[in-house]
């Protein structure tokens, strides 16, 4: 794992300002903190900053082909690297390392932009063809690896993360009004949109190109087009009647495939772990590691002080069982609120919840104990339907074939007991959205409708930025021609997959709180074969009358207990607002929400900020809206700091020195 950062000339020789490397590579120390290179020629400059895990000797980047043709930075790994070199070593390459980066080159030069079919990994890179003055971006499947562009003039910069572009000199970054209510309103940015102006992403399952021509090309620019999507069955089949012999094949379809996707993970020349957090997935996947491997494997887990969010007793069971070398860190309120600041800089984005701060204290952890990369079960709920969201839209479609219905709504009282006793008025106004019109969004319109409430503390001047139908239309524009031929279940997952997973939980929670101790994180219940094969198992099955995860549970039975394997699904949460009451997570809350700087950052409404203020310092903001309120308002006003005052001496205190940047061979006097 790295990060990767440059500038791209579309007209004209490159203008370097002396300090840029430093600035902008040293803004991702924390993602390769090993080493530090860079690379340049009269229209390029690529950097990038290692943390080395293959080919610790000679994986140094930014690498060149053979022949000095081909320049890359690349972030990520390429599992199937081995059986790749091997193939295209019988169709002629050499290889001087045996580094996936350089296999990424040889892929290039033999296969060209249809290479990144080929790879199973998480990825992202971009490659410059100086014979033909092309650059190549790409991302992986999924969205692990985060890759991001902006326009500056004649230049395009891009990086791992936004502070590297916001790095180089003379470039503003400014918050986005319109990306911030986004996430207000979807918890995510929709791609290829971010929260800052002018700043793209490039999305999950994509790839982009540049022609700058041989003397300049004052109209070249980033084209960008979609190599992969998630694909599922059409509806009738989704629903078809599959006989218990045929169940047991599909299991053991399932079990090879994440026997595969889990052990091609483990190639590293570092030592590998696993976080074990007491639920099915990671549990999973760690029992795979122990019955698949000879090494010894060592786990890690987070625990909460209260015991309402507390999982320990499941990951000390499970480690018991497997035997594993395990360590866990306990949070409370001053890391989960103590350290929000940091999580918010490292973050990016404003965030709606304070879950991502205990991850980051637990990757803290792995980094503590010398390990560098972890396996994590993140993807099983979305690849195997584990979520809510997933059976709601079962019993919702059962509901509108008899929209009328006073009694199939009550199902949802089976996935919210809370909602047993609640009257039909209010399941019918809160969770009968889109039941009736075709609505292509309908299972998620519960989720954005409570999620949007927290828009209400806009300003006006936001209000108006916010252009929802604009969004949505984005989002309708970007489905497969196939989405209206899958089933409700199908289309569920689709949207859960190319939004929340991407935009949250691989980010922010994901790659984000990893990286941000230099901690590489690898998931193997998004390696394509394995969600393939999900994809092909019928709704029915995977989510057999209302049991989430049925098949995984049948494919994986034998490796866990059965308290682990039967225990209901316990969504990963962390104390909200209520960690903001003392001590240095109550410092940052108060300055942050000072009415005047409220007023001056301009994105909410002082008044009414200061109304949901009064409700939190009396203790009662006790609803989930409010919390949320509360969590994206305060993370928001961080991110503005962090991203305006404070960013110049952020971008100072992390700069490298001239003599930690090692220049590889270029055809530019320095």
């Amino acid at each position: 794992m790295c990060g990767i950062c440059g500038a791209i000339s579309l007209d004209g020789p490159l203008a370097l300002p002396p300090d840029a490397p430093g600035r902008m590579i040293g803004s991702l120390r924390h993602r390769g903190p090993d080493e530090f290179g860079a690379w340049r020629d009269e229209r390029v400059f690529l950097g990038h900053s290692r943390l080395s895990i293959i080919d610790i000797a000679s994986g140094q980047q930014p690498m060149g082909g053979p022949d000095g043709r081909i320049r890359i930075v690349f972030n990520g790994e390429i599992f199937n690297y081995v059986e790749l070199a091997k193939e295209l070593s019988g169709l002629g390459h050499a290889f001087r390392t045996t580094s996936d980066t350089e296999v990424i080159i040889a892929a290039y030069r033999q296969w060209g932009d249809d290479c990144v079919e080929r790879f199973n990994g998480q990825f992202a890179f971009v490659l410059y063809d100086t014979a033909g003055r092309r650059i190549f971006l790409a991302r992986d499947r999924f969205g692990i690896r985060p890759l991001f562009t902006a326009r500056h003039g004649d230049l395009l910069l891009f990086g791992s993360e936004i502070k590297a572009i916001g790095a180089w000199p003379g470039y503003g970054i400014n918050l986005n009004p319109a990306g911030i209510g986004e996430i207000f309103n979807f918890w995510v940015n929709i791609s290829p949109s971010t929260p800052f102006n002018g700043v793209f992403q490039l999305p999950p399952g994509h790839v982009g190109s540049i022609d700058l021509g041989a003397e300049g090309n004052a109209s070249a620019e980033l084209r960008t087009r979609r190599y992969w999507y998630p694909d599922f069955l059409p509806a009738e089949e989704d629903h078809c009647f599959v006989s218990r012999a045929e169940q047991a094949r599909m299991a053991a379809k399932v079990r090879d495939a994440l026997v595969d996707a889990t052990t091609i993970r483990l190639r590293a020349d570092v030592p590998v772990g696993a976080y074990l957090s007491g639920g099915l997935d990671s549990s999973a996947t760690a029992a795979i590691v122990a019955s698949e491997s000879d090494s010894f494997l060592k786990t890690f887990s987070v625990g909460f002080r209260d015991p309402a969010y507390d999982e320990r007793s499941w990951q000390d069971m499970m480690s018991e069982r497997l035997g594993t070398d395990h360590d866990t860190i306990t949070v409370g309120d001053a890391e989960v609120a103590g350290r929000f600041r940091e999580v918010v800089w490292h973050a990016e984005t404003p965030l709606l919840g304070t879950a991502p701060s205990p991850l980051f204290s637990l990757s803290g952890l792995v980094r503590d104990q010398a390990y560098k990369v972890v396996l994590t079960g993140e993807g099983a709920d979305e690849v195997f339907c584990g979520y809510n969201i997933f059976r709601e839209a079962k019993v919702r479609n059962f509901w509108a074939r008899q929209p009328r219905s006073s009694l199939r709504p009550q199902l949802l009282g089976r996935l919210y007991p809370y909602l047993k006793q609640s009257p039909v008025s209010f399941l019918t106004r809160f969770y009968g959205a889109g039941l009736v019109d075709g609505d292509p969004f309908f299972s998620h319109r519960p989720r954005w409708k409570n999620t949007g409430g927290a828009a209400a503390f806009f300003s006006p001047e936001t209000a108006t930025a916010v252009d929802l139908r604009s969004v949505e239309r984005r989002m309708l524009e970007s489905l497969p021609e196939d989405y209206e031929r899958w089933g409700p279940v199908a289309r569920a997952q689709y949207l859960e997959m190319t939004t929340f997973l991407s935009g949250y939980l691989l980010c922010s929670q994901g790659d984000r709180m990893l990286m941000g101790n230099s901690v590489e994180g690898r998931f193997p219940f998004l390696d394509h074969k394995l969600a393939a094969v999900a994809a092909s198992i019928p709704a029915s099955v995977k989510l057999q009358s209302l049991r989430e995860k049925a098949i995984l549970k049948r494919a994986v039975a034998d490796l866990l207990p059965v308290e682990i394997l039967d225990r209901p699904k316990q969504p990963y949460r962390a104390p909200d607002s209520a960690s903001f009451f003392v001590g240095a997570g109550s410092e940052t809350a108060e300055a942050a929400f000072a009415e005047d700087v409220i007023r001056d950052v301009g994105i909410f409404d002082p008044r009414k900020v200061s109304l949901l203020v009064r409700k939190w310092r009396a203790g009662k903001l006790v609803g989930s809206r409010d919390n949320m309120a509360f969590t994206g308002i305060l993370s928001t006003m961080l991110l503005a700091d962090l991203f305006g005052p404070a960013f110049e001496g952020m971008i100072r205190d992390s700069r490298l020195d001239d003599d930690q940047i090692a220049w590889r061979h270029t055809s530019v006097t320095e």
